[in-house]
């Protein structure tokens, strides 16, 4: 049987930031296809971009599919371990979900089960490129799906979506000491920034408030040129489709700012079970880009996103070794509601 803390480790120094998905894929496959060899199933590497595949591992008609991304953030460091934690780029973000999934299916099949699918992803850190591809192309009567992302073990009744805007704004130049003579872009910007901040943004009684974080600000040519363009680029986690939270930034910005929308993905709700804590994710997953086409979501994985995307990250042993039993109680209750398929 395989380790999942090992496992973890042996994911973790492999380098796959965002783009570089190829060599963790080359290692995930030969795991999955050892796995198929054992208990019956079949494995396939599905082409979304060059060098850039989704694996996707299936054992009967998959009516549960266990999946989550292969990416990670940059930069790269390689694992070490204490008494309590597995340290490294990934550890919690998602490569120990990745071995805890591995091992939860390894150990359901053993013990004969089947109908289980298990999909590897490419892209989520920055635009779940692989997850839109298989919502598009769907595979098998998938009826549930769990999606792993750091939630402590907790079960995440929703996530927040995400809106990406980039407001942009034009003047004229001048020297600074005839300002008379210019039109400030910097100045519009600002007001602009201004409005922004009083807008009331949407609460959901499930989901909280929305938030807002005007990210990146940048214009101008010198201290002593009137700037002539400015742009700052805001996200706002949504609880909602967004669509009255664009019209009334729209409405505070424009006409003399512009605004442009850059990424959208709706707030989701998401499955829930009893005997579960439950957490909400402020932040986005690739569960939206499957668009449903993979059955009803649910999210949880082992480690707190509080540590991802960190020089610190890293991922309890014991919530690891914890989220292996953790999955296999959700496959089976969720293969205990499924349906059956006409053949």
């Amino acid at each position: 049987m395989l380790d999942p803390i090992a496992l973890t480790r042996r994911l973790v120094d492999i380098e796959s930031i965002t783009g570089n998905e190829l060599p963790v894929s080359i290692e995930l496959e030969g795991i999955l296809r050892e796995l198929a060899s054992r208990f019956g199933g079949t494995v396939e590497r599905i082409p979304v971009e060059p060098n850039r595949d989704n694996l996707y591992c299936v054992f009967g008609d998959p009516f549960v599919t266990l999946t989550t991304h292969m990416d990670t953030v940059p930069p790269f460091f390689v694992s070490s371990e204490d008494a309590e934690f597995i340290h490294g780029r990934g550890s919690c973000d998602v490569k120990g979900i990745i071995a805890a999934m591995i091992c939860a299916v390894e150990y359901l099949l053993s013990n004969g089960l089947t109908n289980i699918a298990l999909m590897f992803v490419v892209g989520e850190e920055r635009n779940s490129v692989g997850a839109y591809f298989a919502g598009k192309n769907p595979k098998g009567p998938h009826q549930f799906v769990i999606n792993g992302e750091p939630t402590e073990n907790r079960l995440a009744l929703g996530s927040k979506g995400a809106l990406r805007l980039e407001l942009s704004a034009k003047g004229k130049m001048a020297h600074s000491a005839y300002p008379e003579l210019g039109e400030s872009a910097i100045e519009k910007l600002l007001d602009a920034l201004e409005k922004v901040r009083r807008v009331q943004l949407p609460v959901s009684e499930i989901l909280g408030p929305s938030t807002l974080n005007i990210g990146l600000i940048n214009g101008g040519r010198a201290p002593n040129v009137i700037p002539d363009s400015a742009k700052a680029e805001l996200l706002i986690r949504l609880v909602d489709d967004g669509n009255s939270t664009v019209a009334a930034i729209r409405e505070a910005c424009e006409p003399a700012v512009e605004v442009a929308e850059v990424l959208r993905i709706p707030a989701v709700l998401l499955g829930s079970m009893d005997g579960f804590d439950t957490m909400i994710a402020s932040y986005t997953t690739d569960i939206p880009a499957f668009q449903g086409a993979w059955g009803q979501p649910y999210l949880l994985g082992p480690g707190t996103i509080h540590v991802a995307h960190t020089s610190e990250e890293r991922i309890p042993k014991r919530q690891l070794l914890d989220a292996v039993g953790i999955y296999q109680k959700m496959v089976r209750t969720l293969l205990s509601r499924c349906h059956p398929v006409s053949k």
